[in-house]
């Protein structure tokens, strides 16, 4: 499921939950809801998630194991 991506890329950069939430702009709890699968994630906030970490929505939607963008981003 695209929600352990974000979890693992958040790990992966060294982020705390609460620094993702403040760049997403939401409360870190709902984040975390995010990161559990517990909450759907917007689509505005997958396209953020996308730019912040480099990787194409694609890949945060687990549609491909490409993380890298094939497109522009915003």
């Amino acid at each position: 499921m695209f929600f352990r991506k974000i979890g693992d890329l958040r790990i992966d950069s060294d982020k705390t939950q609460q620094e993702i939430a403040d760049v997403l702009k939401c409360n870190r709890q709902v984040y975390a809801r995010y990161e559990r699968g517990i909450r759907e994630i917007p689509v505005s906030m997958i396209i953020e998630l996308a730019k912040y970490y480099h990787v194409s929505t694609d890949y945060l939607l687990g549609q491909t194991d490409d993380p890298a963008p094939h497109g522009r981003i915003g």
